[in-house]
């Protein structure tokens, strides 16, 4: 069975001290609730509660409030890795998000207009409390696992810190402790791109002309994160568009005409113009900011001091063309883990399409997972490395990872 509904689970008061009145939380499961089987899977930045179409057509495949498809939908379903004849699964979104949760965009009953940036800072403690409170109002006590992928893998990892007696298994993917510094500083200008939009009027522009073009640019920056530079000159080189192709989103200097636009120019330009139809802006600044902020050991001297009091297991998934959270990054994760005495495995996918693996190559992120659900860290290597075939080897290179 496959629901997709929101819930208002009353006042909500947010790490910074400042409350809301009505937290509301969209949410999507997937299969029945035996009592002992349910899985939270945390979505991406910018990703959604629809997680999977669960064999369902229609607008169950296509479509959720804007976002294109189902975003893992060769991961989560019948027969799958995360299998929903067996497990039970829940998918929330975020506060802050604009995909049906309480977030900027919303409606401040107080008021009756949109919160705009009058809403609370938020982060991903806040994230992580709003899911257990949902779970809590769905009867749902103890997960059998927590997924997620990229700042949803730092929420698996919020999990497993703050509410470590709830959850037997979490497997964060293309995630790490936190940021480094030249993330954090694409974000920033993410962020000024927005901002210094003429149209984001100071985040009150809901009802009028949106900061496209700032969101559009920020957009594409993120986009550079999540590809890396084999993976851009295998798609784009430095080919030229289509004789018929125009920039058609930015101003041009006036020589532009003289030189090619290029494929990747157009490749950006389109995923930005479809971007800024299904996004909010005042949500990409909101939700960036938490990511930039997540620090794990954050309260705690070390990460391993964090983790020390979760008696589960753990899989560390990662991938060595992604350069915004790298496999050296989560290696590390797996050492604190280890440290902390932690059950442990770190899967290396050998892969080059950069951060995005983890959503265009189920081949490769599927079996891994569906063999961690089913037996945990027992007969896996402490590291072990996945080819683009599918073999499997260990261990990984010494060099690589000091270890």
């Amino acid at each position: 069975m496959t629901t997709r509904d929101v819930r208002s689970l009353g006042e909500f008061t947010f790490e910074c001290g400042e409350s809301i009145p009505e937290l509301e939380l969209a949410y999507e499961t997937h299969g029945e609730f035996t009592g002992d089987n349910a899985v939270l899977v945390c979505h991406a930045l910018t990703g959604s509660h629809h997680v999977a179409s669960g064999g369902r057509g229609g607008d169950w495949a296509t479509e959720t409030d804007g976002q294109a498809r189902a975003w893992w939908d060769d991961i989560v379903g019948p027969g799958k890795a995360i299998d929903t004849t067996e497990q039970f699964v829940v998918c929330v979104n975020i506060p802050g998000s604009c995909y049906g949760s309480s977030g900027p965009a919303s409606t401040n009953p107080e008021t009756g207009d949109p919160y705009g940036t009058e809403f609370p800072p938020v982060t991903i403690a806040d994230w992580t409390r709003a899911q257990r409170r949902l779970l809590d109002d769905l009867g749902i006590t103890t997960l059998a696992a927590v997924v997620g992928g990229s700042v949803g893998g730092m929420n698996v990892l919020e999990w497993i810190k703050r509410y470590p007696d709830r959850v037997e298994r979490a497997v964060p993917v293309a995630a790490a402790a936190r940021l480094d510094a030249q993330c954090v500083a694409l974000d920033g200008i993410a962020r000024r791109a927005i901002t210094t939009d003429a149209n984001w009027a100071g985040g009150d522009y809901y009802g009028a002309t949106e900061p496209d073009d700032g969101l559009a640019l920020a957009r594409q920056l993120g986009h550079l994160m999540y590809l890396s530079k084999d993976s851009m000159a295998r798609k784009f080189g430095r080919r030229a568009a289509g004789r018929d192709a125009a920039r058609d989103d930015f101003p041009v200097d006036p020589a532009a005409g003289f030189f090619p636009y290029r494929d990747v120019e157009s490749y950006l330009d389109y995923n930005a113009g479809t971007f800024v139809d299904r996004f909010d802006a005042n949500s990409y600044l909101y939700l960036t900011r938490a990511m930039d902020d997540y620090d794990l050991a954050a309260g705690h001297t070390t990460d391993a001091d964090a983790l020390r009091a979760f008696d589960g297991e753990v899989l560390v998934m990662s991938f060595t063309g992604d350069w915004h959270f790298t496999t050296e990054q989560s290696e590390s994760l797996a050492e604190a883990c280890r440290t902390a005495g932690v059950d442990v495995a770190h899967h290396v996918v050998d892969s080059d399409h950069g951060h995005d693996a983890f959503l265009v190559e189920p081949e490769n992120v599927g079996p891994p997972i569906a063999d961690f659900l089913a037996h945990g860290t027992a007969g896996r290597a402490v590291t072990d490395t996945t080819t683009d075939a599918g073999e499997s080897f260990a261990p990984v290179h010494a060099s690589l990872f000091g270890d």
